[in-house]
């Protein structure tokens, strides 16, 4: 029992921490572009990141089931998961590199979940069809997140490069004082509009971690003693098809995301807000109307995809529209090697920590 109440307060905490780490991502371009005030941002961005986890359970879903064998899921494995996580999100916030919170979580969920497994591949879901399904909806690791972590940052800066230089056309014969009030207040619109896509992708993955622990614990009996007023904590089945996420883990999410988000996340902001490029108020408009977009629709096909690819690369397509050499190429170089290690390190992470477990005889 103390042990479930463990992994969910770990993964609270997590969320805690993705909220801070990835608030930045919401509302950079907004307070870069000085259309709000960093207060104000921050409220606005707490506000719309949790009316956003509250709406939809498809990338819930798709972490309780779409990517391991729940089979080897134990409290363990999600404590190992969490840890391998939180520690790469708080190395590279430190750092000021804006990394994915999104494959922090997978990484770690993988890499445990290997170990769980002693070491065998079965344990996690590669590619599975659905019956009766398109392909593009198929589940497992190479669909939802090896493809979409591709496929996402090349949609965002391709798109955002179009929708500036749609932009600049539009407001070709307007003045610019015109342009900067104009799109200084449709930018708050926009701000808005990725705060919501934010937390309707980041909050889920949270509840899909909770969800499948407590799903490990009810099968193997951990929960069998608690008391009749916790008899909320078990979830005995969750399955591809069904909508079993409680509606108590989505509020205590969205919840939890809010309060990170309402402590900020400055040495990322400047970063994406000041070092990758300089914005004005319709260059922050495009990016962020891009990369809410990308969240959005990913949401809704149940593709965990990272806040900070989607907006750093939509930042970058804005940018290379305005000019091609207005980007600092020797920041981008830093963020995508960031990237490129988040996978692999939060498994190998969470590898080590589940072996130590074993190690120790914790766990079998």
């Amino acid at each position: 029992m103390t042990l479930i109440l463990t992994v969910v307060l770990v993964a609270l905490i997590f969320e805690y921490i993705n909220g801070f780490h990835d608030t930045a991502n919401s509302i950079a371009t907004v307070v870069s572009t000085k259309v709000l005030s960093p207060r104000q941002a921050i409220v606005l961005a707490t506000v719309t990141n949790l009316i956003g986890a509250l709406m939809g359970v498809a990338v819930a879903k798709t972490i309780t089931s779409g990517l391991v064998d729940a089979s080897v899921v134990s409290t363990h494995t999600i404590i190992c998961a969490l840890l391998g996580g939180i520690f790469w999100n708080l190395l590279t916030w430190w750092f000021a590199l804006p990394s994915s919170s999104t494959h922090a979580m997978v990484g770690g969920l993988v890499g445990a979940a290997f170990a769980s497994a002693h070491g065998s591949g079965s344990a996690i879901i590669w590619f599975k069809e659905k019956a009766g399904a398109p392909l593009w909806r198929a589940d497992g690791l190479l669909p939802k997140v090896v493809l979409p972590m591709v496929s996402s940052p090349i949609i965002g800066m391709v798109v955002g490069f179009l929708v500036m230089s749609a932009l600049y056309l539009l407001v070709l014969k307007w003045r610019p004082r015109t342009v900067t009030q104009a799109f200084g207040k449709l930018q708050i619109f926009s701000a808005a509009y990725m705060g919501w896509s934010h937390g309707q992708n980041d909050a889920q993955k949270t509840m899909g971690i909770i969800a499948l622990a407590l799903l490990a614990g009810t099968k193997a009996g951990d929960l069998a003693a608690a008391p009749e007023w916790l008899g909320f904590l078990k979830i005995e089945t969750l399955g591809p098809n069904k909508d079993q996420i409680p509606i108590w883990i989505k509020a205590t999410c969205a919840l939890t995301m809010a309060a990170g988000t309402a402590a900020g996340g400055w040495r990322i902001i400047r970063t994406l807000g000041h070092k990758l490029v300089k914005l004005q108020p319709i260059h922050g408009f495009a990016a962020e109307t891009t990369a809410a977009s990308v969240l959005a629709g990913a949401a809704m096909l149940g593709m965990p995809v990272s806040t900070t690819h989607a907006i750093t690369t939509s930042i970058m397509g804005v940018g290379a529209a305005k000019r091609f050499n207005a980007i600092k190429w020797s920041v981008v170089e830093r963020i995508v090697w960031a990237w490129v290690l988040t996978l692999p390190a939060t498994a190998f992470v969470a590898y080590l920590l589940m072996r130590l477990c074993q190690m120790a005889g914790w766990v079998r």
